[in-house]
Order: structure tokens, then C-alpha cells, then sequence
């Protein structure tokens, strides 16, 4: 059951190893604000729809189960852009459009279709909430990276004087824009595949 939770962080990190969910992860990984945020809205609507899906999966016509799951996403999506335009509008501005695109985040649907449908709730919920903080960990390394050399700041705070266009360092553009966004991935996968084959090559 444990392993249905941490799957979501290692062995199928929807960011790391799936590739899934680039659409949001390259907009919103400016800040760790806005990366805090999307990783908590998408955790709520992975945990609601699977749990859903799940309970009463059963029960939908089996030609059309992906309109019944997008209609069940969407709810749950409603939800939590409901209660961010009311309790956290600033956060609800800066995330713009990209809360109410979860409903069709592929990452969302892919579960409701190859997890929750199949097996009970308790591990659907727990491959949810895997995922979801999966995600939004992914997002978070990311966007500290990009924060921090791309605007030298972190939560919106500028951290050191060093980063300024007067300081020591300038802060490098591209890490704020989509392509440095790419970097960070692209280094970071490296990154992990580089200590898996080590990992690989010393149990040999």
C-alpha cells in the first residue's frame, strides 16, 4: 500500500520519468509561490477525482468513462479554483487560466483511467496523493532553480544584494523564460539518470 504513495515521487514522478503535465510545469515554475500553489490544487483534484472514480467508476457507460472522468475532473476543478478566487486571489491571478487546464491535465485523467477505475479506494487515493505531491515536489525543485537565477529572489523576496543588475551576479533572463525552463529539466533528468546508472553499475 506505501508503495502506491511513493511511487509517485521515484519510480513514476509524473515530471521526472512520465513527462507528463509540461503544459503547467513550463508556465507556473517562475516561483515557488506559483509552484506551491498548482502542486497543491493538483494534488486535491488527483486525491477527489480518483477517490471518485474509484467508488463509482463502475457505473459509467464503458464508451463513454473519459467524458464521465472529465466531467468528474472538472468538478473538483471547479472546486478549487471556487475557493482560491475567494481565499487567495493574488495566487488565483497569477496561475491565471493554467487551474481551470487541470481538468484536461493529462497527468489527472491518465490515473482515473489506468489506476482508479481498476482498484479500490484506499489505494486509489493513495496513488493520488503520491502523484500529486510528486508533481508538485517536481515543481518546486524547478522553480527554485529558475527563482533564484532567473530573478534572484525566492517566494518573491529578493534574497541577496549579489543578485541585482547593480550586484555581482546578474540575474540570467532565460531561466524565467520557457527555455530555461527546458534547462532545468533537461539537467535535472541527467541528473537522475547519471545516479541511477551508478546505481545500476555498482550492484553488478
Amino acid at each position: 500500500m506505501f508503495r502506491e504513495f511513493t511511487k509517485g515521487f521515484f519510480r513514476e514522478n509524473p515530471i521526472w520519468c512520465l513527462m507528463l503535465g509540461l503544459c503547467p510545469f513550463l508556465a507556473v515554475s517562475v516561483s515557488l509561490q506559483n509552484a506551491v500553489g498548482m502542486g497543491a490544487a493538483a494534488t486535491f483534484v488527483l486525491v477527489g477525482s480518483n477517490a471518485f472514480v474509484a467508488i463509482f467508476g463502475r457505473f459509467f457507460p464503458k464508451k463513454i468513462r473519459i467524458p464521465c472522468y472529465i466531467v468528474v475532473i472538472a468538478t473538483f476543478v471547479t472546486i478549487v479554483e471556487m475557493v482560491m478566487g475567494a481565499y487567495l486571489p493574488a495566487l488565483d491571478q497569477s496561475l491565471g487560466i493554467f487551474i481551470p487546464l487541470i481538468a484536461v491535465n493529462c497527468i489527472i485523467l491518465g490515473r482515473a483511467e489506468a489506476f482508479a477505475s481498476r482498484n479500490p479506494i484506499l489505494p486509489s487515493i493513495l496513488d493520488g496523493l503520491g502523484m500529486g505531491l510528486g508533481f508538485g515536489f517536481a515543481l518546486v525543485i524547478i522553480s527554485f532553480i529558475r527563482e533564484v537565477l532567473g530573478s534572484g529572489k525566492l517566494w518573491g523576496i529578493t534574497i541577496s544584494s549579489y543578485f541585482s543588475p547593480d550586484g555581482i551576479i546578474e540575474p540570467a533572463a532565460v531561466m524565467v523564460m520557457a527555455p530555461g525552463a527546458f534547462v532545468v529539466i533537461g539537467l535535472l533528468i541527467a541528473f537522475r539518470n547519471w545516479r541511477r546508472a551508478k546505481a545500476v553499475n555498482s550492484e553488478q
